[in-house]
């Protein structure tokens, strides 16, 4: 693709990846970073031992700004590495539970003395995760569902209502583990001035070169209003598939995501959009299966 001469890497980055690694992360994973955006996501991943193909950090990139994520799934893994590592037992609690916790008055912290499941379950009010380590008291994090009531309502909020339990486990699990093997990640928001050129977006149409090809070789031009049609009708059916299906939702969505288009949209605020669009319905199928994120 048109950006595979990058800058110096940095020596983690070398350490940590091989050379063919390096250029499926930036074509697979990140195609949509500039130089400096790839460099800062490898450094990341790199530096923190984590890997970007098991879904342990993710490169997000929506209009002029970029992200840099990591998912709950990098708490589980880098908590394996730690000594005396045990599994955390999360459970969620449901309004028919008999559930009573207490004050452990020698460590002064919050823990479960009873959780008894009753039936019909009905609704999830409550989530707790005890994060255990051999040699060290366990960790309990205890969380209502009104805490997290604004996930319900924010971007992923899909997935939220539909995989409530995985969601809420994944995320109370997080804050366990972060406690007990002192774990801290930060994601890292990358903002680019609004009359930035984004080179990238363009990409999209450079992605089957051969390895030995010199110059890269525009594909065959459509009709200007034939392209612009068929990006129509492309955009409308990503919305589609993030359930996205009034234009107040859709209005919602370029609003959350800072995205500005022009009336009529033009062919390359299009092909943006829908590269957002297909990083978010990525980030979704992996949240709502295995990612945010319990092994999801």
């Amino acid at each position: 693709m048109a950006n595979n001469n990058l800058p110096s890497l940095t020596p983690e980055i070398t350490d940590a990846f091989a050379p063919q690694v390096i250029e499926v992360m930036r074509n697979s994973i990140a195609p949509t970073a500039n130089d400096q955006e790839f460099l800062l996501f490898a450094h990341k991943a790199a530096s923190y031992g984590l890997d970007p193909f098991k879904n342990e950090i993710f490169f997000i990139k929506y209009g002029t700004t970029a992200r840099i994520q990591f998912a709950a799934e990098a708490y589980l893994s880098k908590a394996r590495e730690k000594d005396g590592f045990q599994p955390p037992d999360t459970q969620m609690v449901h309004e028919n539970d008999e559930f009573k916790i207490e004050m452990n008055k020698e460590t002064k912290e919050m823990e479960v003395v009873q959780h008894e499941i009753g039936f019909p379950r009905g609704k999830i009010i409550d989530a707790y995760s005890i994060a255990y380590r051999d040699g060290h008291r366990p960790v309990t994090v205890i969380m209502d569902i009104d805490e997290v009531g604004h996930m319900f309502t924010g971007q992923n909020k899909d997935n939220w209502k539909k995989w409530t339990a995985d969601m809420f486990g994944k995320h109370v699990q997080q804050r366990a583990l972060k406690k007990q093997y002192g774990l801290e990640f930060d994601d890292e928001t990358i903002n680019h001035d609004e009359n930035q050129s984004i080179p990238e977006y363009q990409q999209r149409e450079r992605k089957d070169i051969t390895p030995n090809q010199e110059t890269i070789t525009e594909p065959k031009e459509e009709k200007p209003e034939n392209k612009i049609a068929s990006l129509r009708e492309e955009m409308k059916s990503k919305f589609k598939q993030l359930g996205i299906t009034t234009n107040a939702k859709i209005g919602k969505y370029l609003e959350d995501n800072n995205v500005k288009m022009s009336d009529p949209a033009t062919e390359s605020e299009l092909i943006g959009l829908i590269e957002l669009l297909d990083r978010n319905i990525e980030l979704q199928e992996l949240q709502a299966a295995d990612d945010d994120e319990l092994p999801e």
